[in-house]
Parts: structure tokens; sequence; C-alpha cells
């Protein structure tokens, strides 16, 4: 009996592939490697939408959806302002159509790209930037943060990471989009399945926390010490070990790669002690569990260093997967196939009568 689902298939697909055991993230039959810091998000949002609409989306097409979904979205900031942030950021996303159509892929895309600033901006004080259409997505998201233009670099680790985690296979998030997609429910409900499942810490809550962590360290040479005693006490050690990959975490190299464009992240020398440190006591501790480094470490550090509070961190992973959820939940609906597994029931049986 597979509790969990471990091992079990639940779907084909032809998007993303997983590796676990070679640490190997093939999305749409190329590798991350390819991919990541050499494809706009624009392009591989192009890739995974092949096949689920008539014609893919275009740069301009991405640009057009931030417009729309500002406009849409910005009079209702006000109504969502005391909420948590992705929270809000939810709520709002459950305020566009509930269709099945291009226009409406590319809107719940853009949400999480104009709300998540506009959010940020709301709470600091400042009014909302609108986007700009002759932008490029990363581009603009960055200087709707922060209202200047971004640097070259910025824009390039930003796209990085959109990259990256544009899609993974059947993980919590993905499978609950492809649950309510299998019903024919609209992709706006799709989307907001999977953004239910992605707010938990045992998937998308994660990477906060390893700032947290780092807080707690304070400077490289203290490392080893204050790492120890976390583990002593029974802490988990925040951005290390992965349900599926059995090797370093593919995603991970491709974000310290692009942390290093940054010239460097105040906080790199410091994270970069306290994973050696990691791995070396989590090898000790535990020597036949491979606990290696995984995308939440390293995305923690890109987005700080991008200007991205921590507790914004789950919802700007929420702009780089959406794309993902949406192209599963077509990819499923198209399949016309509704998914209804079966339980194993454990409790109780009312007694039979002689």
């Amino acid at each position: 009996m597979a509790i969990g689902l471990d091992d079990v298939v639940a779907a084909e697909t032809a998007l993303s592939d997983v590796d676990g055991l070679a640490g190997r993230l093939i999305i749409r039959g190329r590798s991350l490697d390819e991919l990541a810091g050499h494809e706009p998000s624009e392009a591989v949002l192009a890739m995974l939408f092949e096949g689920a609409f008539e014609t893919p989306p275009t740069w301009r097409d991405v640009a057009l959806a931030r417009v729309d979904a500002f406009n849409r979205l910005s009079p209702l900031l006000p109504s969502v302002a005391d909420l948590p942030l992705y929270d809000a950021m939810r709520a709002l996303v459950a305020n566009l159509p509930d269709l099945a159509s291009l226009e409406t892929a590319l809107l719940l895309v853009a949400a999480p790209a104009v709300a998540v600033p506009a959010l940020i901006r709301l709470r600091n004080g400042l009014q909302s930037v609108a986007p700009d259409a002759g932008a490029s997505h990363a581009a603009d998201i960055l200087r709707m943060l922060s209202g200047t233009p971004a640097t070259e670099a910025e824009v390039a680790a930003l796209d990085t990471y959109l990259v990256t985690v544009s899609d993974h296979g059947l993980n919590a998030s993905t499978f609950a989009a492809r649950v309510v997609a299998s019903t024919q429910a609209g992709l706006m409900s799709s989307v907001l399945a999977a953004l239910g499942a992605l707010k938990g810490p045992l998937h998308g809550g994660a990477p906060g926390p390893v700032l947290d962590m780092l807080d707690e360290v304070g400077a490289p040479e203290m490392a080893e010490r204050v790492l120890a005693s976390m583990l002593e006490r029974g802490d988990r050690l925040m951005g290390f070990g992965h349900r599926v990959y059995r090797v370093r975490d593919p995603r991970a190299d491709a974000l310290k790669t692009a942390l290093d464009w940054l010239n460097p992240s105040p906080r790199l020398t410091l994270a970069l002690a306290v994973e050696a440190a990691a791995l070396k006591l989590l090898k000790a501790k535990k020597p036949d569990r491979p606990l290696e480094t995984n995308v939440e470490f390293f995305t923690a550090l890109l987005l700080d260093a991008l200007g991205f509070p921590r507790d914004a961190f789950t919802a700007v992973f929420a702009m780089g997967r959406t794309g993902g959820w949406i192209a599963h939940a077509r990819e499923q609906a198209i399949s016309g196939r509704l998914i209804r597994p079966k339980s194993l029931y454990v409790g109780p049986v009312p007694r039979q009568e002689a």
C-alpha cells in the first residue's frame, strides 16, 4: 500500500520529468541546464503551453496580460490589504475568470506577477507601479517591486528563478491542479487548488525559514557550532533534503549560478559556510539518508538579494509555477479522464446480526 502515493503513477505527461537518482530535471524534452540562464521565462511558458491551446503565447501576449491583470486587480487591493501577503495574492487570483481559454491562462500567470509587488508596496505605504507592456516579464516584476529599472544581472537572475521553478513533475500542488482540472472545472479553480497546496510548509513554505536559520548562525565561523546545536535539539536544517532527489537538486545549482551574477549577494559568504557545515553534519548524523542542498536554500538567498521580503517567497514561487500548473491542468482536461483513486477503509465495521 502506497501511503502518500509514493511511486504510484497517476498521470502521463509530456511536460516534465524528475530523475531523483540522477539529479536531473527535464522540461519539454530539454534539461534544466539548457534552459536556466539561457531562455527567458516567456519562452519556457510558450514551451509548456504547446498543445494546451491553439496558439502558444508570445512575449507581447504575456506583457499585455500583465496590464490587463493590473487593471482588474488594482482596485481590489484595499480589500485584501489586511491579509497575510500570500492569502491576499490568492484572494486576488480568485477574482479572475474561471475559463479554459489562453486569455484566462495568461491572466492567471500575470496575476501573481503584478499582485505581489503591489501588495508589498502597499504595506510599505507606497503606491503600486503599473506594468510596462514594453518590458520583459522578469524586468517588469522587478520594476513594479522597486519602482526603478532593474539591472541586467537582476533581470537575468529572476528570469533564471522563474524558469527553474516553472515545472517539477507531479508534486503536491501540481497534482491538486490536475485533480480539479479532471472535473472539467476552469483554470482559475485549478490554480486556486494548487495555491492552497503550495501554502503548506511541507511543500512551498520553506524558503523563508532558510533566512531565519542564517540569522541564527550569524557568522561563517559559527556555522558548524550553531547547526550542531540545532540538530541536537531536533530542529530541521532548512534547505536540505528532498522527497524525490537522492543527490543534489539540480535547481540549487542553477540558482547558485544566478546568485553569482549579483556581485555578490551580501548573505552569500555566510550561506556557503552554512551549506558546507550542514552537509558535513547531516552526512555524519544520517549516513544512510542522502540529504543534499535543495532548491529552497538558494531560493531564499536569491529572492532576498532581489529585494523580496521573506514572507513573500512562497508567493514569488507561485509566479514561476503558475504556468506549469496551467499546462498540467490543460493536459489533464484534454485527456478527459476524471481522477478518482480508491482508498482502503480501516475504520470499524457494523456488527453483523445473527
